[in-house]
């Protein structure tokens, strides 16, 4: 087993993202596999200064590791390889150069005779020999967009069984290099993935509806499809995801409040039914007691003060 741990630097980790490193790191360490380390850093102007330093002081407070001997995959430094990637589809007609605007997308998947899905209607599928051909006519650089084939996508998650996605219908053509030249996430973490050898890819279940649009690309480029395990995302008590209306959830400020890491963590176990209401335990000492078995696929609310006031309280 193979998996890996990708933080990005473009926010602080908050609860919603421990739990999902937490559940990642006790699977591969209960299963004796090999944990990666990965930084997606490919959203520059997002990044914040000093991100990726308290991302990793974040993951080694809460007790988590990975395996520093296989090296850490940090994303902006792997343009060339996406670029020869994008480049490989865009010859093999697979990929197409497009220069329709975000604003211009809405409004012809929302015509009378568009899609009605939101979907990207395909405007510029056919219409440039190249990229710069593209940016010669259109006026403003090109991004560069998969052709989906049609019909459905099918998968199995580790957690929630079958799935189904028809990507053509639902997403239509969709990025994988964008305007300003920067890789797309389905692209960059397919290569990425393949070049690390991971098997096994934990994460939000925000994410399930991109796994079918990354194993498009993995069979359009020849390459093996890892297991998916899509776990529930931590919300608000109104049954958003976690953001700032909800309070202060950041790590960052949990140690400063004086929470503990073994109090976040047993309570991070006690909503994936490895710990009892309340206890405070390491991350190391829930391995022996991990069991997929029991991870729940519902949503897990949380309040912001919940673990200042009681360390059972969610």
């Amino acid at each position: 087993m193979r998996s890996r741990l990708a933080p990005s630097p473009t926010g602080a980790l908050h609860v919603g993202n421990a739990r999902t490193f937490l559940l990642n790191w006790l699977h591969v360490r209960a299963a004796g596999g090999t944990l990666l380390l990965r930084i997606d850093d490919l959203d520059g102007p997002r990044v914040k200064p000093g991100g990726v330093e308290a991302g990793l002081r974040d993951l080694r407070w809460l007790g988590l590791d990975w395996d520093e001997g296989e090296g850490v995959l940090v994303q902006s430094e792997r343009a060339r390889d996406y670029d020869e990637v994008a480049d490989r589809l865009l010859r093999a007609g697979l990929a197409f150069p497009c220069v329709c605007t975000r604003r211009e997308i809405e409004e012809a998947a929302s015509a009378p005779h568009g899609p009605g899905t939101g979907a990207y209607p395909g405007t510029c599928d056919g219409r440039f020999a190249s990229p710069a051909e593209a940016a010669q006519r259109g006026g403003r650089p090109a991004a560069l967009r998969f052709r989906p084939p049609p019909g459905a996508v099918e998968f199995r998650d580790l957690l929630r069984g079958p799935q189904s996605f028809d990507v053509a219908r639902e997403t239509g053509p969709f990025p994988i290099r964008g305007a300003g030249g920067t890789t797309a996430y389905q692209l960059a973490t397919v290569v990425d993935d393949a070049a690390s050898g991971v098997d096994l890819v934990i994460r939000g279940d925000d994410l399930l509806p991109s796994t079918a649009r990354q194993i498009l690309l993995q069979r359009a480029l020849g390459l093996r499809t890892p297991q998916y395990l899509h776990l529930p995302l931590v919300l608000g008590e109104d049954g958003r995801r976690l953001a700032k209306r909800h309070g202060d959830t950041r790590l960052g400020t949990l140690r400063d409040e004086g929470v503990s890491a073994a109090r976040l963590v047993g309570f991070l176990a006690w909503t994936a039914g490895l710990a009892a209401r309340g206890e405070e335990i390491a991350a190391r000492d829930l391995i022996p007691r991990y069991d997929a078995e029991r991870l729940g696929s519902d949503p897990i609310v949380f309040r912001a003060d919940a673990l200042l006031r009681d360390p059972g309280a969610g």
